[in-house]
């Protein structure tokens, strides 16, 4: 077992410093920095947990333990098609949590029209992130999305 000592950051004005203390259990001969920085590396699934904690398992809908497996599976193949989506539209969405995701990504304010059976994409104007969510309809379709309208 290996305990690493930290300041903590809240109590930086105070006369005399406070610790905080992480303790973590390795089997390997690596110095303490070493064995920190590849714990925290695998420590990943933490900040799975509290996405889908903060996204689809806030609601779980039942008492009943069929309902919730149901709902759980789902979310996980949710997040799952979510994080791959984030991984293809590239930039900064490949590291971002699950909520900006669904805001940037996923709730895209557009429309597809079909005026002379030709489909026309509307796309806000200034749309800060339609170079990520392009890159997303590329690296998922292939092709360009159809020609935007120019209204």
């Amino acid at each position: 077992m290996v305990v690493r000592r930290v300041k903590d950051a809240r109590f930086r004005d105070t006369l005399f410093p406070v610790w905080r203390y992480h303790p973590f259990l390795t089997n390997t001969d690596l110095p303490v920095d070493q064995a920190d920085i590849t714990h925290r590396q695998h420590a990943i699934i933490e900040t799975v947990f509290a996405d889908l904690i903060d996204g689809p398992l806030a609601h779980l809908p039942s008492g009943r333990f069929g309902a919730n497996s149901a709902w759980i599976l789902c979310s996980a193949i949710a997040h799952n098609l979510l994080r791959a989506a984030g991984v293809l539209a590239g930039e900064r969405h490949t590291r971002a949590r699950g909520s900006t995701l669904r805001r940037t990504i996923v709730n895209v304010p557009a429309r597809l029209a079909r005026p002379q059976r030709r489909p026309i994409l509307h796309l806000p104007s200034h749309w800060p992130w339609s170079r990520s969510w392009l890159a997303l309809w590329h690296n998922t379709i292939g092709h360009s999305p159809p020609l935007p309208a120019t209204t």
